[in-house]
């Protein structure tokens, strides 16, 4: 047995039934489960292990609940940087009809931690492509490497331009396939205890890239292991203007209406983006407990809309917040996500749409509700160890944090973590990635991006 001593924060932000957030606080660790959660003085004095979180604001590890990591391959790429969802996927579609299973470890292993060092301790990834001998694995046993506790999607595309859809046919998969592999994947990797470190997701990828009939055989696939294993449904709804209308022309409803149809509603589904979830869709959600993964950087990058996350809120929608393809984000940090959703909010809905407090709990918290999971997204005895520590006594802070140093983290510019702890263990100690060298990984991350490229010319 082992056992870890987080004290002396200068302020644990708990996020637990009673939101304390308690000054000079602390955590106590056992066999990566909180035992104990107080003031440093209350707890035990020693341990295998002691760090302090003096100079920090400690809060849960934050939980990514949309991404595409092998994109991070393709960011800032010239003729995609300014378009639309759809041409931005024709631009990119045959650049990556060249990934190599090399191309998603090295991917998932950059963008994991570059979401570890912005506060994620959990993410989802939806990877939907497999070319070239590509597979799941690639990207889990990426995971394992680095430690990151992870819900892996396997997502999947059947529907090309020869049957109206939007992907090249030499991207899509037999349908047959696609399900064979992915009960192979539940039965090889899911992990439906508490505390698990690894769950399979079901995924197809939208509903303009496969059929009615995949999307329904997914959900029944999924949940004929019963709803206490643990596995989810996931995939994108409602992006984009263009999203309603490829909805509407193709299936004569909107999108909500199209998921209730399949079966794709209920407390272990949830869609990314649902910028355009109408009045309807919104109430539609609240009453399943579908969840929301909200995405404001991509939603902005891609110039798709304001999400309705407010109104989501109020009617009951689990929301949680998704720093989304790294191709159309740029960017994968967790924190830099939280505030962005906070601000984004206020633009769409007025200054009082969202505070620090708020968007800091959609991070934390909302995730851990939308991925399923009961273990994660607060600090109590019996919760997951996962503990993010952010500085508060830097430049970045100066002037705020001596006033509010939780409303700090996300008025001010986004931090990245001193201390990182997953799963009990230690991941970033004063700012230092500890299971991985850096600079070789983003080398090679650089040489595999140009040699995407190179390949289409």
């Amino acid at each position: 047995m082992t056992t870890l001593l987080l004290k002396d924060a200068d302020v644990l932000v708990t996020m637990d039934a009673a939101r304390r957030e308690i000054p000079g606080g602390g955590v106590f660790i056992r066999d990566g489960v909180i035992e104990a959660v107080g003031p440093s003085s209350e707890l035990p004095a020693s341990a295998d292990q002691v760090i302090s979180l003096a100079g920090c604001v400690a809060t849960p590890g934050l939980v990514n609940t949309h991404h595409h990591m092998y994109q991070s391959l393709t960011r800032a790429l010239p003729g995609a940087q300014d378009v639309g969802l759809f041409a931005w996927l024709r631009c990119l579609y045959p650049i990556w009809a060249g990934i190599t299973p090399e191309m998603i470890r090295v991917s998932t292993l950059t963008a994991m931690a570059e979401l570890i060092l912005s506060g994620c301790t959990t993410s989802s990834d939806h990877l939907y492509l497999y070319p070239n001998g590509s597979r799941l694995d690639d990207a889990i046993e990426a995971a394992e490497t680095i430690g990151m506790r992870f819900h892996a999607a396997r997502g999947s595309m059947s529907v090309g331009e020869s049957q109206g859809g939007l992907p090249p046919d030499r991207l899509v998969e037999n349908e047959a396939s696609i399900l064979k592999d992915t009960q192979r994947l539940i039965e090889t990797w899911h992990d439906p205890k508490r505390h698990a470190m690894r769950r399979i997701v079901v995924a197809p990828c939208s509903p303009f890239s496969v059929s009615r009939d995949l999307m329904r055989e997914s959900a029944a696939l999924a949940r004929s292991y019963g709803r206490s294993h643990g596995i989810s449904l996931h995939t994108h709804l409602a992006e984009n203007d263009s999203d309603i209308a490829y909805s509407r022309e193709k299936f004569g409803m909107t999108p909500a209406e199209y998921a209730e149809s399949l079966g794709w509603v209920g407390n272990d589904v949830w869609h990314a983006h649902c910028v355009k979830l109408d009045t309807p869709g919104i109430g539609l959600f609240a009453r399943t407990g579908t969840g929301v993964a909200h995405c404001p950087c991509s939603n902005m990058r891609l110039a798709s809309g304001i999400a309705p996350i407010p109104a989501m809120r109020a009617a009951g929608v689990p929301v949680g917040l998704g720093v989304d393809g790294s191709a159309s984000n740029d960017g994968a940090h967790m924190l830099g996500e939280a505030r962005q959703a906070m601000l984004l909010a206020r633009v769409g809905h007025g200054p009082a749409a969202m505070s620090a407090r708020q968007a800091l709990e959609l991070a934390t918290l909302g995730g851990a509700r939308v991925l399923g999971r009961d273990d994660i997204g607060a600090l109590a005895p019996g919760m997951s160890a996962d503990v993010v520590a952010f500085p508060v006594d830097g430049l970045d802070t100066a002037g705020a944090a001596i006033h509010d140093a939780v409303a700090a983290l996300l008025l001010c510019t986004a931090q990245s973590v001193r201390h990182s702890v997953i799963n009990g263990k230690p991941v970033v100690s004063d700012g230092q990635l500890l299971p991985l060298d850096l600079p070789p990984l983003v080398a090679r991350h650089n040489r595999l991006a140009r040699q995407l490229v190179d390949q289409v010319g």
